[in-house]
């Protein structure tokens, strides 16, 4: 979407080793299709500053397309200094051995890191809009574009429940209101060899984050909006807000003794846990 394809990127720098810069044979290609350039976890990143001892030069085609970020880029460039290793951009004139080269490699990437953060802010505001926007009808249940969490997926664009995970979010929230810490719940999950969709086991983490998302409770959550939808809830609004009232008050980090809730139905009907089957969309 930037520009060059990851294969058209390597075939560059191949070149430029092979008829430019004869001097150059390349050891590895680090690739990390799909990651920011935001930031450093990335796959193909780490593993190449951890093989530094293997090689003596960082070929790139442009400058951001290592770091987006200054204070990275300027991390990293002192840690090859402190190896004695090299850096070049193979588009880019640069000379990093002087003050002056420095400097304008720093001018580069604060660019670089503007123009990034100017996306993201792009990017923020029109999901906002959309969501702000969104208008939801029974068998229209329409998205803003997200990886549907445990419990539920997408046919044709339209959110549905998945009657078999769902059954386990229904679980987990009815063990919460019961007691049961949960470190407690993830246990009893595990042993009873119940696994995430990706086939993990079950972690305090990965339940905090079933028990606070509202999407259990017939609503999609876009930082403060919240969009009905119509996808078979977990629970009801009044049981959902219940639960979150009761993970605050067990909170022992102030920042959570706030509980989030969701706007709480008329006439709420609590949901038949032990009988999903009778469970419709009505």
């Amino acid at each position: 979407m930037e520009g060059y394809s990851l294969q058209a990127q390597e075939e560059k720098l191949v070149m430029y080793c092979e008829d430019v810069a004869e001097d150059l044979s390349v050891y590895k290609v680090y690739r990390d299709e799909g990651y920011s350039g935001r930031t450093t976890r990335r796959p193909g990143y780490t593993e190449m500053m951890a093989e530094m001892d293997e090689w003596d030069l960082i070929l790139v085609l442009k400058m951001d397309r290592i770091h987006r970020n200054t204070r990275n880029f300027i991390l990293m460039m002192d840690e090859l200094a402190k190896r004695k290793k090299e850096f070049r951009s193979a588009t880019e004139e640069l000379d990093t051995t002087t003050a002056m080269g420095r400097f304008v490699v720093t001018m580069i990437q604060n660019i670089a890191q503007l123009e990034s953060e100017q996306i993201g802010e792009r990017t923020k505001l029109g999901m906002k809009e959309k969501a702000e926007t969104l208008r939801n009808r029974p068998g229209e249940n329409h998205t803003m574009g997200f990886n549907p969490p445990f419990g539920y997926g997408l046919e044709d664009g339209i959110l549905h429940a998945v009657t078999g995970e769902l059954e386990i979010v229904r679980r987990i929230y009815r063990e919460f209101e019961e007691g049961n810490s949960l470190s407690q719940i993830s246990e009893n999950l595990n042993r009873d060899g119940i696994r995430t969709r990706r086939g993990s086991k079950w972690t305090k983490d990965n339940l905090s984050t079933i028990l606070h998302n509202p999407i259990y409770a017939g609503y999609m959550r876009w930082e403060t909006v919240l969009v009905r939808h119509f996808a078979i809830p977990a629970v009801n609004p009044v049981d959902y807000n219940r639960v979150q009232e009761l993970a605050a008050s067990r909170a022992r980090n102030p920042a959570r003794k706030n509980a989030e809730l969701v706007p709480e139905e008329t006439s709420p009907v609590r949901l038949d846990i032990d009988d999903f089957g009778d469970v419709t969309n009505n």
